[in-house]
């Protein structure tokens, strides 16, 4: 048996989110935010975590700086049982990454300096430990600046070896959206995009349409659609989920925690209306606590909230 159900390669950083501030901040001013949060972030780190918090073995492979940030972020990651061995701390003037949220009602401004997060590459890849697996998971693509040109490798070399594999594109920060993407999906097994990200993709206005386009490049497709659920697209078959009703505190992270509950369940062997209700279902927990990973944190809040929302 494979060491690990899923394994990611990818950033790992902190999320400093702040609340109340207003819709425009004009220049030097100084303004006071009501609240924070330094919460694990990272899209990757916040999938890996997520997953493990829900049961699977989840290895993960990065580089952070030689600083506290990046100290804080993989005891963090740790403290939810993924395996952090693949995790190497660089020295130098480069520093782990952050991303500074600016949260406001219904929308967020989102601020990331890279640092290590741009640097990771494939020869600083552990093949034996990341392949030792069932399936390989990617996220922030486009904040994978190093990794980027070899990454449809890095695909491929999972398949060769008999994982399956899954994509979250996330947003590109130069709206390009590119990167040699469509020669990496056809190495792709499940592809995992927003309303956004599937249209800009795709170049339409419709998600529909996009879905239905990206079904004729990968196996299977799931848009997230946030408050009206997902869907998935498979061939020509088509499935659908409800969100949960849930009061949100905040969205951070529940896309990246939609993938988790997914892939649990994908890995598992559910049928594919049980992956969706799963993935809406950790969507909505993480909403209900600041940050993408708080909610998953507290055991026995986890439990409860699943207990009362069975699949």
């Amino acid at each position: 048996m494979p060491r690990f159900d899923v394994t990611i390669a990818g950033e790992l950083n902190l999320d400093l989110i702040l609340y109340g501030l207003p819709d425009e901040l004009p220049p030097e001013r100084e303004f006071l935010a009501d609240r924070m949060m330094l919460t694990l972030g990272s899209s990757s780190a916040i999938v890996a975590h997520n997953l493990a918090a829900l049961g699977s073995r989840v290895g993960f492979q990065s580089l952070i700086g030689d600083d506290p940030l990046g100290e804080i972020a993989l005891d963090r990651l740790s403290a939810s049982g993924v395996d952090v061995s693949g995790v190497r701390r660089v020295p130098g003037s480069t520093t782990t990454g952050i991303t500074i949220i600016l949260q406001r009602i219904g929308w967020r401004n989102i601020l990331t300096y890279a640092g290590t997060i741009a640097n990771l590459s494939l020869k600083d890849l552990d093949f034996d430990s990341l392949l030792d697996s069932r399936h390989f998971h990617l996220s922030s693509l486009y904040l994978q600046r190093g990794l980027l040109p070899d990454v449809a490798e890095l695909f491929r070399r999972a398949k060769a070896a008999g994982l399956t594999t899954s994509l979250d594109t996330n947003d590109d920060p130069q709206d390009q959206w590119d990167g040699g993407l469509q020669a990496l999906l056809k190495y792709v097994d499940v592809f995992l995009p927003n309303t956004r990200e599937a249209t800009c993709i795709t170049g339409t206005a419709d998600v529909n349409q996009a879905v239905n386009q990206l079904a004729k490049l990968v196996r299977l497709v799931i848009a997230k659609l946030g408050p009206d659920g997902a869907l998935a697209q498979k061939a020509e078959q088509r499935f659908a989920s409800p969100a949960l009703n849930i009061a949100a505190v905040d969205a951070v992270g529940a896309g990246d925690s939609f993938d988790a509950g997914f892939l649990h369940e994908y890995l598992k062997g559910s049928d594919l209306t049980t992956c969706l209700a799963s993935g809406n279902r950790a969507g909505a927990l993480s909403v209900t606590r600041p940050g993408g990973t708080e909610a998953f944190r507290d055991k026995q809040y986890l439990e409860d909230f699943l207990r009362n929302h069975p699949l």
